[in-house]
């Protein structure tokens, strides 16, 4: 993590020059945590406050009917993630696409893969990265237990989905049917996988003058690594106690292990900008899954890729900075 390069800034020349827009559902928002997207409203608002700290020329909207017609700027910073519908993460790059405006992230049919668990998880069979045997199930296609992975407990959850939105258990095939069934009826599709228990190893990684960096990883310690992780509790919207503590992970063991499949896996998806990469470890049994892939992952001061960030010397407004000086670059529109 030594090796991290200076972080990137953007010339003042081009803070006056470029008009950069700033997509979100709460962009418009004072930061007050809202009652179903909880903390969500207060990320997109210190987002915001950072962007115009900055010094950035902004252009604030919370609505996709923003893309519909032409706007009158020449970068998209994106943040409007989970619009609840199929495959939502792919409309805002996919109608700037339409209008060739350029935007932070990845392109559309990246973001849809990456967004695509059992996508993600083909790709990393391919590459050679251990992940959890698992069973799709597309919503209007049959059910059928003959593709179900053999295991004694599974994980039910929407095919696409993030923060543990959806997410549920079950240990036999009628449980798993009304879960996938709950899931299909709410407009998506369903993934099942056996359930591992363990600790999440988050691995966050940036893109600076071309290259991924990874940044100080990360684990996601369980109070009791049996227990499903909620959407509440991971939007704070839950009163009760927090079940999990994320600490620096640098266990000598396993760590160059989980850098090597990292580095396995980031070539599916460059350029990317940023993003997070998740394993389950699981220490008694010695076993270490890939579980997907986060590209465009929560960027609030609070979530693990700032955390990583601020672990490796860079602040939170010069991650933002970076990133987004990254793209522009990227993009021709910085020198």
């Amino acid at each position: 993590m030594s090796d991290l390069p200076t972080p990137l800034t953007i010339s003042e020349d081009a803070k006056a020059r470029l008009k950069v827009m700033f997509i979100a559902k709460h962009a418009l928002g004072d930061g007050t945590p809202h009652p179903t997207d909880g903390t969500h409203a207060t990320y997109h608002h210190e987002i915001r406050t950072v962007l115009e700290d900055i010094g950035l020329n902004l252009v604030l909207a919370d609505r996709y009917q923003s893309l519909f017609d032409r706007p009158d700027v020449d970068f998209v910073f994106p943040l409007l993630n989970r619009g609840g519908f199929l495959n939502s993460e792919m409309l805002l790059p996919l109608l700037c696409n339409r209008h060739s405006i350029p935007y932070l992230g990845a392109s559309p049919i990246i973001r849809g893969m990456s967004d695509d668990k059992h996508l993600t998880k083909m790709a990393a069979r391919d590459a050679g990265v251990p992940t959890l045997d698992w069973a799709i199930f597309r919503r209007g296609a049959p059910m059928e237990e003959a593709k179900m992975p053999k295991g004694e407990r599974f994980v039910i959850k929407p095919n696409a989905s993030s923060a543990s939105w959806g997410v549920s258990d079950a240990t036999d095939w009628p449980g798993v049917q009304a879960a996938v069934a709950k899931i299909h009826g709410e407009g998506h599709d369903a993934i099942v996988e056996r359930f591992l228990s363990g600790h999440d190893i988050e691995v966050s990684v940036i893109t600076m003058n071309g290259k991924p960096i990874i940044l100080p990883t990360q684990m996601n310690v369980q109070a009791d690594p049996t227990i499903l992780r909620t959407y509440e509790e991971k939007r704070n919207l839950s009163d009760g106690p927090q079940r999990y503590k994320m600490v620096p992970y640098d266990d000598p063991e396993w760590l160059p292990q989980i850098y090597e499949y990292t580095y396995k896996l980031l070539p599916e998806y460059l350029p990317f900008d940023y993003g997070r990469w998740e394993f389950r470890l699981d220490p008694e049994s010695g076993t270490l899954m890939f579980l997907e892939v986060n590209l465009n992952c929560n960027l609030w001061s609070k979530k693990t890729i700032s955390i990583s960030a601020g672990l490796a010397g860079m602040s939170h407004a010069e991650l933002i900075e970076t990133i987004l000086a990254e793209s522009l670059s990227r993009n021709g529109l910085l020198p």
